[in-house]
């Protein structure tokens, strides 16, 4: 089977027909669905599949240890672009088929990656699938997460068959090194008119809460002068995460807020809300969340409000391996760029697998979005490219 008729397959599963953007969280039915067709299209290439507790899936090509791993994950952001994650799945099944159509047998295990919950759009934490499997996330921990709607993620877990899995995962240990395919999520390739890319690193990223607390009062009655909004608070700080980010060239982002009690006719008493930051250096996160923690607390100062930060996630800086990713680029003349966006790739390196990553030009620049793009011979190019890594790394 093509990548374009895989492609096509997969194209309506979780698809929103208002937005046209994709609804594929983790252990709900279309990522299920969507795990269903890869275990099908494992078994029609006669790949062993197997599956930790943890969700994650591996389709062996071949037997032995030191395999190259390649693939990526399945499930999406809410209303998210139809690229992310699956564009290296059906790529992986794609290149094995190129393999074979060659007439090529690997001298090592080839093997094809599904990794749960990598978007963290459910339970909030990011590759929870791949910090399970190398035990960078502890299954105590895990077991206590909630969704947003209060459920836990063992009991999410139970119903769909899995139980978290103590430590490494066993599957792992036979793995040499890793390859992701993944589209870009910027314009690098865009600008350098190229329809490949090889990564270098992954910029230092982490994900903080901010707990705004006021007091509830009527919209229309308090006096402006006599409110303590948090709503208030958190707008002000935000426009200063804006301006931080810009002056530095970094990121930040508060990308989702809750208010309580999310009245249209009331002044909140809470507000929560969700930085997202991005930057070049661990170094420069760490000041650029502290002048966030120190600007909404002054703000706060202001409004008769408070603010309380917690941090969520942290992910330190990546740099894949060096000597991997000009071996990858130099047949192709790929340009070797730098990602701002987290992936199971910066979880197996730093649980100390060698890690490169594959990127597909994305037209648009935009990610996360129904607007995510890939032209269809930029993936066939995709394809191909992941297919010359793996002949390289397994002859």
């Amino acid at each position: 089977m093509t990548f374009e008729q895989m492609w096509a397959d997969i194209a309506p599963v979780g698809r929103s027909a208002s937005t046209q953007g994709y609804f594929r969280q983790p252990y709900t039915a279309a990522e299920m669905e969507m795990r269903a067709w890869f275990s099908e299209e494992c078994t029609r290439r006669g790949l062993e599949l197997e599956a930790d507790g943890n969700g994650n899936l591996v389709a062996w090509w071949g037997s032995g240890d030191d395999a190259v791993l390649t693939g990526s994950h399945l499930d999406s952001v809410l209303d998210g672009g139809a690229y992310d994650g699956p564009l290296g799945v059906a790529s992986s099944l794609a290149a094995v088929d190129v393999l074979r159509d060659r007439g090529f047998t690997p001298r090592r295990p080839i093997a094809i990656g599904v990794f749960a919950d990598e978007e963290g759009s459910r339970f909030g934490i990011g590759c929870l699938g791949s910090q399970l499997a190398t035990g960078l996330v502890s299954v105590e921990d895990a077991r206590l997460m909630r969704d947003r709607d209060g459920l836990l993620l063992e009991d999410v877990m139970a119903n769909a068959g899995l139980e978290p899995a103590l430590g490494r995962s066993a599957w792992l240990d036979r793995v040499g090194c890793y390859v992701e395919l993944h589209v870009e999520q910027g314009r690098n390739l865009v600008d350098l008119e190229a329809p490949v890319g090889v990564a270098s690193g992954i910029w230092p990223h982490g994900r903080w809460r901010f707990d705004f607390d006021g007091e509830a009062n009527h919209a229309g009655a308090t006096r402006m002068e006599d409110r303590r909004d948090p709503m208030l608070t958190f707008a002000q700080t935000a426009l200063v995460a804006s301006t931080e980010a810009r002056r530095t060239g970094q990121r930040a982002t508060f990308g989702r807020i809750e208010a309580t009690p999310n009245g249209t006719n009331a002044v909140p008493s809470r507000v929560a809300a969700w930085l997202d930051a991005r930057c070049e250096s661990e170094a420069m996160l760490s000041d650029l969340v502290a002048s966030l923690e120190k600007a909404a607390a002054e703000r706060a100062g202001i409004d008769g409000t408070t603010v309380a930060v917690t941090a969520e996630s942290l992910s330190t800086a990546v740099d894949f391996d060096a000597d991997l990713a000009a071996r990858i680029a130099a047949p192709g003349g790929w340009p070797v760029i730098p990602t701002q966006a987290g992936h199971d790739a910066g979880i197996l390196s730093t649980a100390g697998i060698p890690t490169a990553m594959l990127f597909v030009r994305n037209p648009t620049g935009i990610s996360h979005s129904p607007d995510e793009q890939a032209g269809m011979a930029d993936c066939v190019a995709g394809v191909d490219a992941l297919a010359d890594t793996l002949q390289e790394l397994t002859r």
